[in-house]
């Protein structure tokens, strides 16, 4: 039996996601992809470990039904809480020959080529710094290494409302900066873990000291991606190439519409969906 094909599928609580798929579709613009966002329940970033599973294996199933082969978790809150769980228990019984992937293995990968004081910083959302993650993750990795966690719980709020530019923005980045480094001013690398950050690059290494590296994970999970598909041919051959997109939300077309100009370079246009 002819294993199913279709589109990539990028996976977000919210907009964050489209951070991920942009880097992406510039890397790899020959496929198909399908990006879903969330809207209706964002954010993950606070919710339990319980809901953030079952709203995530949801969304994965909605994307399994329109036919894609490969799911990418562009949310480190979903890869934090709800990946390793869907990996290991459902996706033998819904589908084996299809796969989930997440956002922080790749981003994890790179930090060994950074760090020379082997004092690493994450800022991220109350969901994925309490999940401990990444020093869970960099552990594997890197024993030697030690990850230091900050909550950045306004940071979402801040982007999703077009309030990124505000002085506010400034005040919570230094904030959540100055809090990170106090934790040990031998932090050299600092890791944006959730993909609305991005959209405070500027304003995040403005107020981090001079010389701290700077991890942005939309070319690192391009990249791995792209990598994993030429280890993995039979899973690239299920992947359509046709350079379509589709956008879709759970929440307003209108409001995502707008809201996505934030994070991409072209306008999109949007369909509502129902996760059922």
């Amino acid at each position: 039996m002819e294993k199913q094909r279709g589109p990539i599928a990028v996976f977000d609580s919210g907009f964050g996601g489209l951070t991920i798929l942009k880097d992406i579709v510039k890397a790899m613009p020959q496929y198909d992809y399908i990006y879903l966002g969330d809207n209706a329940r964002t954010p993950y970033g606070t919710r339990s470990f319980e809901t953030v599973y079952d709203f995530t294996l949801q969304a994965v199933k909605q994307m399994f039904k329109m036919g894609s082969p490969l799911v990418i978790l562009a949310c480190n809150t979903a890869s934090a809480k709800a990946l390793r769980s869907i990996q290991v228990r459902d996706l033998p019984t819904i589908d084996a020959t299809r796969r989930v992937l997440g956002v922080i293995r790749p981003t994890v990968e790179a930090i060994g080529n950074l760090t020379k004081t082997g004092k690493v910083g994450v800022l991220g959302t109350t969901g994925t710094i309490q999940s401990q993650t990444y020093p869970l993750e960099v552990k594997k990795l890197f024993p030697d290494v030690e990850v230091f966690g900050q909550e950045c719980p306004m940071f979402v709020p801040l982007v999703e409302n077009s309030e990124y530019n505000s002085p506010g923005a400034d005040y919570f980045v230094k904030k959540y900066i100055d809090a990170l480094m106090a934790q040990s001013p031998d932090i050299d690398t600092v890791i944006l873990g959730c993909t609305h950050y991005p959209v405070l690059e500027d304003k995040i290494r403005v107020a981090l000291p001079e010389g701290v590296n700077l991890i942005l994970q939309g070319e690192l999970v391009a990249e791995s991606l792209k990598d994993y598909l030429a280890r993995h041919p039979e899973m690239e051959e299920r992947c359509t190439k046709g350079g379509e997109r589709v956008y879709l939300t759970t929440d307003s077309v209108e409001k995502f519409e707008n809201t996505a100009k934030i994070f991409m370079s072209d306008k999109v246009a949007a369909n509502k969906i129902m996760i059922e």
